[in-house]
């Protein structure tokens, strides 16, 4: 199946401007990966799978969440998971981060040919953003415990009670977990995504959720 239809094999909700914006998404990557390399070259006829539906795992664990939930996305690169994201969840709000300009360019033309009015940026790293969110997300960005201990300031306290899940992190990783897991001092609940997608790239992947309530 093509990658539209992918996509709506296991989000069948999606609307025609859904998938709109993902057909926008196909078009530009790899035209935009001719000139900057945000995804492998070898890795580019895999961006619905590999990079679009992975980053999609995020809606799926969350499920529905409240209008003007927000989210920061933690070394978007070229704009995963967030651009996708918030396709998904058009009412919410989401700010993509990372140092590299060229990289956060691409996400920017992304999203502007894709209509999105729901999409901020910054040029540098978290510790340069003093504003709250309901969660964090980011993909593969670095060892866990460094992660969680460099974004729990930017943790909003107050959890929209219309979200099923408590503010926090919700990150995709790879691999064994444990060490960076046990240094973590935040409960740490690992999803495989094998159980959400049954492509074969998925079978190694996880998504990991820290909530974090803060003292």
């Amino acid at each position: 199946m093509n990658g539209l239809e992918l996509l709506t094999h296991y989000f069948p909700e999606l609307t025609d401007r859904q998938k709109e914006q993902f057909s926008i998404m196909g078009t530009l990557y790899p035209e935009w990966n001719e000139k900057i390399n945000v995804i492998s070259r070898k890795d580019i006829d895999n961006l619905f799978p590999n990079h679009i539906l992975h980053s999609l795992a995020i809606a799926r664990f969350l499920g529905d969440v409240a209008p003007g939930t927000s989210f920061m996305d933690l070394g978007t690169g070229g704009g995963f998971p967030g651009i996708p994201l918030a396709v998904m969840y058009p009412s919410c709000r989401f700010h993509l981060i990372d140092r590299i300009a060229k990289k956060l360019r691409v996400a920017e033309d992304v999203a502007r040919a894709a209509g999105l009015d729901n999409v901020t940026f910054q040029h540098g790293d978290s510790g340069e953003c003093h504003e709250k969110f309901d969660y964090v997300v980011s993909r593969a960005v670095m060892p866990l415990d460094k992660l969680v201990k460099l974004i729990v300031r930017n943790i909003s306290p107050v959890t929209p009670s219309a979200n099923r899940y408590s503010n926090g992190l919700v990150c995709l990783k790879g691999g064994d977990l444990a060490d960076e897991s046990a240094a973590v001092n935040f409960p740490v609940i690992e999803f495989p995504l094998s159980e959400f997608f049954v492509e074969p790239f998925f079978d190694t992947k996880k998504l990991v959720y820290v909530p974090i309530k803060k003292k």
